[in-house]
């Protein structure tokens, strides 16, 4: 990371220094939570977690070779340097803005409640074939991640690709404050989250309390198909660049060619110009979010064929819509996450495939109030996408699987449906249900920890 001493970081984080006064002025290494990734010179900064306290691993970081630790204990008499500070969280916040201001770069803030991976990854791609780039790895996309991936921005980095996760009020300023972003992407405004937000009104304006802390100068880009997205008028006054399917909208598609589980070909039309770009990853919504990565591209100067190559070179990414050929069956692995949206697409995505299909779902959470209808409706698409065998595990897939129950009853469909209650019981009986050469489709909520199900699937 760029140069940033001690005393610049106790002042950023309104911290007291303490320890020898003639090492105020070193500079740390790189800034870490996690205290096996600690080496010389870091400074490590103790959060409290659910289950672990940073604070007991302190003395253990100054014996491997930190620079300093930032704490909300009083550490007495120690024998290095550390910053007290009345919270570590909201230190690691204030450390990481003022970092990011100390920063020549831009920044690309995306958000929205479904496809901020995807679209993540994307963008990252399209401008990868112009600037180097730095992007959000992981699920580090919230209070605590955001702030880590700023720190690794370097001197050689051009852009930084930010996603931004949220489910409440507030959270989203508070990340805006520390990315600064130059371009602001919202994806859509969907039902995740509701338990915390309320309606998706309640979504729409915590998604937005992005533009808060964007670049006056800067570029909001929305989705135009997005009812709620479409018309918004920001407070701070930028007009929206919007994207979508519609052609009236300045960046849209035109001669849409599905493929398929091999992808999609479409043209993609900006304000001055078109071309042409193969999507190698399935699904419809992929559409959208090649779109906005070529406003994004177009924003920060890039030719249609930069954009092209981006578009053409981004590939799948473990839990989101990968596609893994197994020797008895192909598999594709979208249990990242899970919301009802985001599932209807990847049952669409499995429709594709031209063999026997095999759905397996999971739980979806923090659906609020409306959780078990959400569940029951997913089931009914997943009947009416066509898909052959349909399994659901956990509690709330009860309602997916009468959902599709109900679906093939009343309209005559033929459909194998089974739910379980644990991932156990469908281990037991998974040989009776899925048949070689199926494509399987594993996705739920992040907490379901499905991916088990993909290795089970894959090391057949």
């Amino acid at each position: 990371m760029k140069h940033m001493s001690l005393h610049e970081i106790a002042a950023a984080c309104k911290g007291i220094y303490h320890g020898d006064p003639s090492k105020a002025d070193k500079e740390v290494s790189d800034v870490v939570i996690d205290s096996r990734k600690a080496g010389k010179d870091s400074l490590f900064v103790a959060i409290r977690g659910a289950r672990v306290d940073g604070h007991t691993f302190i003395p253990k970081v100054m014996e491997a070779g930190a620079l300093c630790a930032v704490s909300e204990q009083d550490l007495g008499d120690a024998d290095y340097p550390y910053i007290r500070v009345e919270s570590c969280q909201q230190a690691l916040k204030d450390i990481a803005e003022h970092y990011r201001r100390s920063l020549d770069i831009k920044v690309v803030g995306i958000s929205g409640s479904v496809g901020k991976t995807s679209t993540k990854e994307m963008i990252a791609s399209v401008l990868s074939q112009k600037y180097n780039v730095l992007k959000t790895e992981g699920n580090f996309n919230n209070e605590i991640g955001l702030p880590l991936t700023v720190f690794n921005i370097r001197e050689e980095h051009e852009v930084a690709v930010l996603e931004m996760g949220i489910s409440n009020f507030g959270e989203m300023t508070r990340l805006a404050k520390v990315a600064r972003p130059d371009i602001c992407v919202i994806t859509n405004i969907g039902v995740a989250h509701m338990e915390n937000l309320g309606s998706r009104d309640g979504i729409l304006k915590a998604k937005t309390e992005m533009f808060g802390y964007m670049n006056p100068e800067g570029t909001i880009i929305l989705n135009g198909d997005d009812d709620k997205l479409r018309g918004f008028t920001p407070s701070n006054g930028i007009a929206p660049v919007y994207f979508g399917l519609d052609p009236s909208l300045p960046y849209h598609a035109e001669q849409i060619e599905n493929r398929g589980l091999k992808g999609t070909d479409a043209v993609f039309v900006t304000p001055s110009s078109s071309f042409s770009a193969h999507i190698s990853i399935p699904g419809s919504h992929m559409v959208w979010n090649a779109l906005a990565g070529t406003a994004v591209g177009c924003a920060l100067g890039m030719t249609d064929e930069e954009i092209a190559r981006g578009i053409e070179a981004n590939v799948p990414i473990a839990g989101r819509n990968n596609l893994i050929e197994g020797a008895r069956y192909t598999v594709i692995d979208d249990c990242y996450n899970a919301n009802p949206a985001s599932m209807k697409s990847s049952l669409d995505v499995l429709a594709c495939a031209d063999t026997r299909t095999a759905a397996i779902l999971g739980d979806m959470f923090e659906l609020g109030a409306k959780e078990k209808e959400m569940h029951y409706e997913t089931g009914v698409h997943a009947a009416r996408a066509g898909i052959n065998v349909l399994v659901c595990i956990g509690d709330l897939s009860a309602q997916t699987a009468r959902g599709a129950q109900d679906t093939c009853k009343a309209e005559g469909r033929d459909m194998v449906i089974r739910h379980y209650g644990s991932k156990p019981e469908f281990f037991k009986d998974m040989h009776n249900i899925l048949k070689s050469g199926d494509t399987v489709l594993v996705k739920a909520s992040h907490g379901m920890e499905f991916p088990e199900i993909v290795d089970r699937l894959t090391q057949e």
